[in-house]
């Protein structure tokens, strides 16, 4: 879960209006097994194993970054060299507040909490962890993605589209419930969070898988070179 900070991304207008109330969408009794529970990479519950996973590949954080070339090798910088960012009062409390959150989502639209770590159908590296998982009644597959921040949105923030839209893509789902609660000094300033449905959208999708191809390229370019320069080993039989 990303929190935004006081400082708001880049804004992306969207022409839908926020509805007024949720409509609660029914559970499905005995839904059959879809295809991603057989792509589970890891869980953030064991957040070792899942930082080590994510490490390996290209997550949805990681996505969210990559909107022009530059920002490909800024990505990869920061892949090579971590960023050096371990959370603040704001990460903590968006932390804190996500169950909660996500106890409505599930009350109001039967979208199941996740801490799974998944990976594509035909890319192991192209990595995602939604904050929920769902089936509607008609079979469209949902997700859910929430988020806290202290300031209100005038639209939704372009970074946090290419989250939803790639984690879209590596889950192979139809639509994404977008939910954010506001606060007030880290006090929520509604019983209710605001919410939006994001559709999915392929063309955005392929520009991203893009990206993403050219950060794993990149990456694997360092590597090869570091192998490279690295000394040859001692030979001890010598």
């Amino acid at each position: 879960m990303v929190v935004v900070p006081h400082s708001l991304l880049s804004l992306f207008e969207l022409d839908e209006q926020t509805p007024t109330a949720p409509i609660a969408t029914p559970a499905i009794p005995d839904a059959p097994p879809l295809a991603h529970l057989g792509r589970i990479v890891a869980d953030s519950t064991d957040r070792v194993a899942w930082l080590r996973a994510r490490s390996q590949g290209i997550t949805a954080t990681d996505v969210a970054k990559l909107a022009t070339e530059k920002s490909v090798h800024n990505a990869a910088r920061e892949k090579i060299n971590g960023s050096g960012f371990g959370g603040n009062p704001y990460t903590d409390h968006g932390r804190a507040r996500e169950p909660e959150i996500a106890a409505w989502v599930l009350a109001n639209y039967g979208i199941e909490p996740s801490t799974s770590l998944f990976h594509a159908a035909d890319q192991r590296r192209h990595l995602a962890t939604p904050d929920g998982l769902g089936l509607a009644g008609n079979g469209v597959f949902e997700l859910a993605e929430i988020k806290t921040t202290s300031k209100p949105w005038r639209s939704i923030p372009r970074s946090y589209l290419r989250q939803i839209w790639w984690q879209q893509y590596v889950l192979g789902a139809d639509r994404t419930l977008l939910v954010w609660e506001e606060h007030d000094n880290f006090v929520p300033r509604s019983a209710v969070p605001e919410f939006r449905w994001i559709d999915r959208d392929d063309d955005q999708i392929s520009i991203l898988v893009g990206f993403a191809d050219q950060l794993i390229d990149l990456l694997n370019h360092q590597r090869e070179r570091e192998r490279a320069d690295a000394p040859p080993p001692y030979d001890y039989g010598r």
